[in-house]
């Protein structure tokens, strides 16, 4: 708004106000314009604001309250008052757009997270399983190292804390890395050599042997440079290349905590083992935790003798298929707490002291996995007085129980009806057909509903049958309205393995099975019918804590290590 003058009468002349003949012309023209009053007069240098004008108080100048000056007051705005000529600036440049999807170079919000949390992202990166042959491997985590600084250091300790080896090209290029930088070796936790695959690296037997890739000695160089290995992972297709060397320096790590030596069976082997447990230097304590030899069938029983005495912390033994022995079993430390056991087809057991130890051994108390699986063509590890004592004491925490191969008749079925209320994996014994089970999968029929709200539903997810011949399964039974295990009175069961005679029966019958919602399917020497989930919101996957990375249902070997199945291990768990 134009500003409002007020031009007041004379007032007589103050002794210091000068007069308007020594006003120079000049600032009466800039500041003012053309004079308002009388030329004569001493009023026009006094300039009374408009009513929207600020307070001559209120106004702070460069931090502090204007005075009352006309000068303090002019130099609040680069612009003076509004009468007067306004100054000509320089045109506003507008800013420069920013892509949203850009940040200065370490300044995303992804390299800002802590290195834990970052860490953790990126290890959901990680395939547990390598492709086939020579196909690249990591190929996101390999371009993540190339993005920046921060997520360079995240990504290389996610490269290097888990190893896996399915060729010996893969060997030589670890090896090679960390001979050149050390510090890469102590970010090693587990070196995994479950996919090791001779044949799958394009080369001959003959050119393998002279690249000298992988080897005795370039195996316990390698070990040198890892100090702070916790999990080692071998199987039956390195087994050569374990020395003694090698098992000494694995066996006296004061870090490692788990050890596989699946399906080692060679005579280098088990001469290295031998010279190991009767070497003077042999520890009289070791500190690993989960410890595999499942079907390591050449080791003498002296191996395990010596050896299970020297693990006081032991929660996991798979000695499936060894010559484990009575005296070997009843070597484990009382201060072992097992939460998984394998005993199966071990020979040289005997049920009597498989069931004592299982009844008085304070180690087994908190038992999560048991397998007691047994071939009765070639042997009987549990008669069926063994089997009555066993199904009494078994621990409230089971959830995978394996009987095939005992011996079992009905008067178990009662025995085991409160395991099915926590057992999630049954494998069942001899002499039994389907339609005795029924009662343990689904509510009585004609159920009053007092009795129907009493009665409590199984957990099993998974049961074994494969004991049972095509005599031992009443095809009518299996869709009969009142006795079927098909239909949604038995869930949560999902999954019922047969043997080979009634899996190829069942293929005759796919597309019967398929309108009860089931599907036929099969697995090395293994099927199964499985309840067909697909679509359905919430179904569960099948992954469990205690199967330690497993998925599927029917685990027959003892996994030590927190990881996808697949690989040597994957035949051995899932297909045999």
């Amino acid at each position: 708004a134009a500003a409002r003058v007020v031009i007041s009468p004379a007032a007589p002349a103050a002794p210091n106000v000068p007069a308007d003949s020594q006003v120079p012309s000049q600032l009466m023209a800039s500041a003012l314009g053309a004079p308002l009053t009388n030329p004569a007069s001493n009023l026009h240098t006094f300039v009374c604001p408009c009513d929207g004008f600020r307070g001559w108080k209120e106004i702070p100048v460069r931090g502090k309250m204007a005075s009352r000056s006309f000068s303090d007051l002019r130099q609040y705005s680069n612009k003076g008052f509004t009468w007067e000529p306004t100054p000509i600036l320089a045109p506003i440049q507008p800013p420069k757009p920013v892509k949203p999807s850009t940040f200065p170079a370490g300044e995303a919000p992804l390299e800002k997270l802590p290195t834990e949390l970052l860490g953790a992202i990126i290890d959901q990166m990680v395939a547990d399983i390598p492709p086939n042959g020579l196909q690249p491997r990591n190929v996101d985590l390999m371009a993540l190292l190339l993005t920046s600084r921060a997520l360079h250091s995240a990504t290389l300790a996610t490269l290097y804390k888990q190893v896996t080896i399915p060729h010996s090209t893969v060997f030589r290029k670890l090896l090679h890395h960390i001979k050149e930088y050390p510090a890469l070796g102590t970010i090693v936790r587990r070196l995994d050599f479950s996919h090791f695959n001779p044949t799958g690296s394009g080369v001959t037997a003959r050119q393998r042997a002279e690249t000298q890739n992988l080897t005795q000695q370039t195996m316990l160089e390698c070990l040198e440079l890892l100090p702070n290995l916790r999990e080692f992972l071998a199987q039956e297709h390195i087994d050569e290349e374990l020395s003694v060397d090698v098992l000494r320096k694995l066996f006296t790590n004061p870090q490692l905590r788990a050890l596989d030596f699946c399906a080692a069976s060679s005579g280098t082997f088990r001469t290295s083992m031998m010279t190991f447990v009767r070497s003077p230097e042999l520890p009289e304590l070791m500190p690993i935790t989960r410890l595999s030899f499942h079907e390591c069938t050449i080791l003498p029983s002296v191996v395990l003798e010596t050896l299970l005495p020297r693990f006081p912390n032991l929660t996991h033994l798979d000695v499936a298929r060894t010559r484990m022995s009575d005296k070997a079993l009843a070597s484990i430390p009382e201060t072992a707490r097992l939460t998984h056991l394998n005993l199966s087809r071990c020979q040289s057991l005997s049920g009597d002291a498989v069931v004592d130890f299982l009844t008085t051994h304070p180690s087994v108390k908190e038992l999560l996995y048991l397998n007691l699986y047994m071939d009765a063509k070639s042997a009987e590890l549990l008669a069926e007085n063994h089997v009555t004592s066993l199904l009494s004491i078994l621990p409230s925490t089971l959830k995978s129980l394996n009987l095939k191969g005992s011996a079992m008749n009905s008067t178990h079925l009662s025995l085991l009806e409160p395991l099915t209320k926590h057992v999630e994996e049954l494998g069942l014994g001899r002499n039994l057909n389907y339609t005795s089970l029924v009662p343990l999968l689904r509510p009585p029929p004609a159920s009053k509903p007092e009795e129907l709200a009493r009665w409590t539903p199984h957990a099993l997810r998974y049961i074994d049958i494969s004991d049972f011949g095509p005599e031992g399964i009443d095809f009518s039974a299996l869709f009969g309205k009142a006795t079927t295990a098909l239909d949604d009175l038995t869930m949560p069961l999902e999954v019922i393995e047969v043997c080979q005679r009634v899996y190829d029966r069942f293929l005759d019958r796919r597309r019967t099975f398929k309108a009860a919602g089931w599907v036929v399917k099969e697995a090395g020497r293994r099927g199964w019918l499985v309840r067909d989930l697909t679509g359905v919101e919430g179904s569960d996957d099948g992954a469990r804590s205690w199967k330690m990375g497993a998925t599927y249902w029917g685990m027959r070997k003892v996994p030590v290590a927190r990881a996808e199945v697949g690989g040597m291990y994957g035949l051995y768990m899932f297909k045999r």
